[in-house]
């Protein structure tokens, strides 16, 4: 049984997920519009949002820790939130500004924050090998720390993922692959592009569990997430949980959706997982009163890192070139090496 307390936490972050990409789109169209233009506006670049797939975030990462390793795709930003990311130096990453996670110049797309454990990438699959590597780690360290890996369903199919499976099931490390199906791979319906009906029957042929929800219902979320997380925690292997999810925004920011039909549109908006929670707490006895405070607190969280990330100076052209390789400790030179070089001779 899941606990009210739970249940609040877990709808705290979901109604704040869903804020913050709804306000990320009214902010990244300004300026783009009539003509789009993704240089315009105080978001650069492109934008991948995650509305309608809170759920697969918040039932996962409400059983971690700060220790507890978590890699994400390119749509990263409700993992991010469920997992404890420090929301205003992530907007002002996204806004490009200095004193955001990555200095500004990683964007959306690449956040870091080592205080929480927390990676994502621009590239397909790319987070399963990081996250098999610090589950690795754990167990050679003989820690009960575990990773999550996060990936669409597009994603299985990737070289990366099916080696990490194969890996994480050899060394037996505590690891979980977390598949979130919105049904779409880009413009391509899924059954078009993989050979299994669903993603979680990768795991039979990697001897490892392989658990589907079929719904993005964040108490079934966190049910299943519990038991794969604990089987990793107590030194028990890795497990690959697909979730259900509903995607009510297009693939990008920009995305005309010509080739998704209307009525699966209108599907996804209708089976709303956060709905579906609101009616949880209210067999619990929550009121409109006590979401609406709920909600309040998750939008004026949204809007106080929104509003901090305008204020926030963007990076200096000088230090374009800063920490794209290892800067030399300070006091230190890299102009001569200290240290001599063999000298290497060959025979004629």
């Amino acid at each position: 049984m899941v606990s009210l307390d739970r249940l609040r936490a877990l709808y705290a972050d979901m109604v704040t997920a869903r804020h913050y990409e709804e306000r990320l789109q009214e902010e990244y169209l300004e300026g783009k519009q009539p003509a789009f233009d993704i240089s315009a506006g105080p978001i650069p670049g492109e934008l991948h949002l995650a509305a309608g797939q809170e759920a697969a975030a918040v039932g996962v990462c409400h059983h971690l820790r700060a220790d507890d390793t978590v890699t994400a795709p390119h749509r990263p930003h409700h993992v991010a939130i469920a997992k404890g990311v420090d929301l205003n130096r992530m907007t002002a990453e996204i806004f490009g500004r200095k004193t955001g996670l990555g200095k500004g110049k990683g964007g959306h797309m690449h956040l870091f924050d080592p205080d929480v454990n927390f990676a994502c990438s621009g590239i397909i699959a790319e987070g399963c090998p990081p996250a098999a590597g610090a589950a690795l780690a754990a167990k050679k360290r003989n820690t009960d720390s575990v990773a999550v890996a996060f990936l669409g369903e597009g994603a299985i199919d990737q070289g990366a993922f099916l080696e990490s499976l194969n890996f994480a099931s050899v060394h037996d490390l505590p690891v979980v692959f977390v598949v979130e199906d919105n049904d779409w791979a880009i413009s391509m319906p899924k059954e078009r592009v993989t050979d299994v009906e669903n993603g979680s029957d990768r795991a039979a042929g990697f001897d490892m569990p392989g658990v589907r929800v079929d719904n993005d219902d964040a108490v079934a979320v966190y049910e299943a997430a519990g038991e794969a997380i604990g089987r990793a925690r107590d030194q028990n292997g890795p497990t690959l949980l697909e979730v259900q999810v509903h995607r009510r925004m297009g693939h990008f920011m920009g995305d005309p959706q010509t080739y998704r039909p209307d009525d699966d549109e209108e599907a996804a908006l209708a089976r709303d997982s956060i709905d579906r929670l609101e009616s949880r707490l209210a067999d619990h006895g929550l009121g409109d009163d006590d979401l609406a405070a709920l909600r309040d607190d998750a939008e004026a969280r949204v809007e106080e890192a929104i509003a901090w990330a305008k204020e926030q100076p963007k990076p200096d052209p000088e230090d374009a070139y800063d920490d794209v390789f290892v800067n030399p400790p300070s006091g230190v030179t890299a102009e001569e090496p200290d240290f001599e070089l063999a000298e290497v001779t060959t025979d004629e």
